[in-house]
């Protein structure tokens, strides 16, 4: 660990979590490099949706590689550009009725973000955007002033101008339809709110807090948005390429959002690479008025399509996550009862997933007894009190399982009601959950 102590910035913070020095890792497990193996329910905050190593795109991308592939092109066309976009057209847009085009941006969401609030504010001439409580869009300047946690804005040292927050789907409890709050300070010309350029929301709210809004809230923000000549920007870059259930977080609202920014999962293999999806007639850049040096990574368009046509083909993958999504759902609401006293909750949707426990310290020091069981999982929310599961969507039954009942024992050795609990064992006996995940394993 010398070197890391001596060199590396104080600003890291997974590696305090897990102080380890990994080697290697393959699927759903990383090894450190005295050979201990970790379940990762963390998969690069969700930028592993297929598993470290997926074979099925590895030889892909090493045979690229030994062809003399070409690796960096700006905005060149590239014939490994080009069968990426084919894929994604065929294979994930065309499909759901989905007609946009496609923008490379720099290689990470918070680009992403950028480039989908610029192109909205360019379109509609408008500068302000509607953003909501406990989202998170990433901590360059423009995405930081969408971002509500104050740990994050705080460290900009300077102003965020630019965006009005308002409350979440549920954040004012569940009596209070926040869309109809919205669409009220829109209409009323001394709320104070500018006319917005666009709205901005994630569908799944990853770092803060697993909050998953309802479909319903979903479509109705869509409407006020098509009432109040506003763009809505769907931030899809944590809860998209399937963490969800389906490859869009938004598909079961049955919504066509105008602007789409995908990251993280994307290309498949953990390498940098972020899109904008924007509907055609909201498409009116000029030649380079946005642009990166690392705009399209070509070897990120290998792995990419890689991972379209071997998981997005059919519906078999998509039911594969809602299957296992069941199973993660009915084992947390399982240790909720067992544990929390009244004080957890779980959140979220699919196979993104998170139990809120009472406040940070508690979840804590559960995600650090599951490191010791041989688990990396992370918190999330603003005072990290969720316990937040990002498992690899390829994960084994077997393996999650094991890595949910590492979750289980770990809180319960942090709850108090220790002698009380049953063992994990004793869980199957009575509950079907384990059967939902033998019942419909693939052929």
């Amino acid at each position: 660990m010398k070197i890391f102590e001596e060199i590396e910035s104080e600003v890291q913070s997974y590696a305090r979590n897990f102080p380890r020095i990994f080697d290697r890792a393959q699927g759903e497990f990383i090894y450190d490099e005295e050979g201990n193996e970790y379940l990762d329910f963390l998969a690069g905050a969700g930028s592993l949706n297929y598993g470290h190593n997926n074979p099925a795109f590895k030889q892909q991308l090493l045979d690229y590689i030994s062809r003399d592939g070409i690796s960096h092109s700006l905005d060149l066309h590239t014939e490994a550009k080009r069968q990426f976009l084919e894929t994604f057209q065929e294979k994930i847009l065309k499909p759901r009725d989905l007609e946009y085009m496609v923008m490379f941006t720099g290689p990470t969401g918070t680009n992403a973000v950028e480039a989908a609030m610029k192109a909205a504010r360019n379109y509609t001439g408008r500068s302000n955007i509607i953003t909501f409580t406990n989202g998170f869009h990433g901590v360059s300047l423009g995405s930081l002033a969408c971002t509500g946690n104050s740990r994050h804005r705080g460290a900009a040292g300077v102003s965020l101008p630019g965006s009005s927050r308002m409350p979440y789907d549920g954040y004012l409890g569940d009596d209070l339809n926040t869309i109809e709050f919205l669409d009220k300070m829109l209409s009323d010309s001394s709320s104070g709110i500018d006319k917005p350029a666009a709205a901005i929301v994630e569908t799944v709210q990853g770092e803060g807090g697993i909050n998953a809004c309802s479909m319903e809230w979903l479509q109705n923000l869509s409407a006020v948005c098509k009432k109040h000549g506003m763009l809505l920007i769907v931030d899809d870059i944590q809860a998209g390429n399937g963490r969800t259930g389906t490859f869009f977080s938004f598909e079961p609202a049955g919504i066509t959002p105008d602007i789409v920014t995908i990251s993280k999962s994307i290309s498949g293999y953990g390498l940098p690479f972020a899109l904008v999806l924007i509907r055609p007639e909201y498409d009116q850049w000029k030649p380079g008025e946005h642009n990166g040096t690392f705009r399209g990574n070509n070897m990120a368009f290998v792995t990419a399509k890689a991972a379209i046509d071997e998981y997005w083909s059919d519906d078999r993958f998509a039911k594969e996550i809602q299957r296992k999504g069941r199973y993660i759902e009915q084992r947390l609401n399982y240790i909720v009862e067992q544990y929390g006293e009244g004080n957890f909750t779980t959140l979220g949707r699919g196979m993104f997933q998170g139990i809120n426990c009472v406040n940070g310290e508690i979840a804590g020091q559960i995600t650090h007894a599951a490191f010791q069981r041989g688990l990396i999982i992370e918190t999330s929310g603003a005072d990290d009190q969720v316990i937040k599961l990002l498992c690899p969507l390829i994960i084994s039954d077997e393996n999650l399982t094991k890595g949910i009942d590492i979750i289980e024992s770990s809180v319960r050795s942090v709850c108090s009601r220790i002698d009380d609990f049953p063992e994990e064992s004793d869980y199957f006996d009575d509950v079907t959950v384990e059967s939902e995940l033998s019942s419909t394993k693939k052929d």
